[in-house]
């Protein structure tokens, strides 16, 4: 098999938990059986025991694509992070896409990742817009655009999180030489990609919408709360102590996240919908 084509073959990383809705996992799922260019490895951990509805759907696609679908079961609720640097492990290949248990691909997302990536191998982590709904992908109720290239993309990642982690394509490689996802509430993907931009790795972010986003006022009201705000100041402390940010971004990122957190979640839904997406 020659280059071009080796570097076709990816990954599928998606982690799911008791509480998902089963109809929600089995349109995610079958957004990624209907991509432009398949995959022929599609790891899903299952992060504890599920209900009988959501086992369900894995045992039906389990059945319907034996030799693609890898299902790993966890003993008990581990969290996000340790999940998904299980399902890490277990990926075959280099390019893994990651993807949330409740959130639908487009059709040709993947193949416009790997495009990007066999056009600049130097690359570490592609992701793109994603837009957000809450009944109908036809009803579109925001878009979260990010900077384009790697020099805004360190520029925004001082203040804020720097890449859409649901449609996310990262190389394997880049992720286990920063240590992998590690637990941080809310916020395993953001502390991630902060190492890896520390580590030296590139990102990109497509300026097209890749994926669909199941988002409302849940979505909203976790982002809320005495523990999400410490994990923020916590987060926003080791980007200064490591040098990623200085001290006043940090006391300005402590200010702004301490006073969002404790907000109403009408009004915490209208300054993310309107001033913090696009």
């Amino acid at each position: 098999m020659d280059g071009a084509a080796t570097e076709l073959r990816y990954s599928v990383l998606i982690s799911v938990y008791c509480k998902e809705k089963a109809e929600y996992l089995s349109a995610a799922i079958n957004s990624i059986w209907y991509q432009t260019v398949p995959t022929d490895d599609f790891v899903l951990v299952c992060d504890g025991p599920l209900s009988p509805e959501l086992d369900a759907v894995v045992e039906e696609n389990a059945q319907k694509h034996p030799d693609v679908l890898h299902v790993i079961r966890l003993e008990e609720n581990s969290g996000l992070g340790t999940a998904l640097n299980i399902g890490i492990q277990e990926c075959r290949h280099e390019l893994i896409a990651r993807m949330d248990s409740d959130d639908i691909s487009r059709p040709d997302r993947c193949e416009k990742q790997l495009a990007v990536f066999r056009a600049h191998p130097e690359f570490s982590i592609v992701s793109g817009i994603v837009e957000e709904f809450s009944s109908s992908v036809d009803v579109v109720e925001g878009r979260r655009v990010l900077p384009e290239k790697q020099e805004d993309i360190l520029r925004f990642a001082r203040k804020r999180n720097p890449f859409n982690h649901p449609c996310a394509m990262y190389r394997k490689s880049a992720v286990e030489a920063a240590g992998g996802y590690q637990d941080f509430h809310f916020l395993e993907d953001y502390y991630l990609w902060i190492r890896m931009l520390q580590k030296g790795s590139i990102g990109y972010n497509m300026q097209e919408p890749l994926l669909w986003m199941r988002a409302g006022s849940e979505m909203y009201r976790r982002r809320a709360g005495r523990a999400y705000a410490k994990s923020q100041i916590k987060l926003f402390r080791y980007m200064k102590d490591s040098g990623f940010i200085g001290t006043g971004d940090y006391l300005i990122s402590v200010f702004m996240r301490s006073v969002s957190s404790v907000l109403p979640n009408w009004l915490r839904v209208a300054i993310f919908k309107i001033a913090l997406r696009k």
